[in-house]
């Protein structure tokens, strides 16, 4: 690979930036508050299964006793 100056660098990396297709403000938005509620989902069913694989140990554990 062909070293370059930084100079040249500096301008290869504006002409790729150009090219970026970048999101909407409206799709960005959109996309953070649907991570937003999955996230929210998942905290709450893996809640649920921690909650029950805790009883059935505890229970488990209580009939080794």
């Amino acid at each position: 690979m062909a070293k370059v100056s930084p100079g040249e660098f500096v301008r290869q990396v504006r002409n790729e930036t150009a090219r970026v297709s970048w999101p909407s403000r409206r799709e960005t938005v959109l996309t953070t508050v649907m991570v937003l509620i999955m996230t929210t989902l998942l905290s709450i069913f893996f809640l649920g299964v921690d909650q029950i694989l805790g009883r059935i140990v505890r229970f488990l554990l209580s009939l080794a006793a």
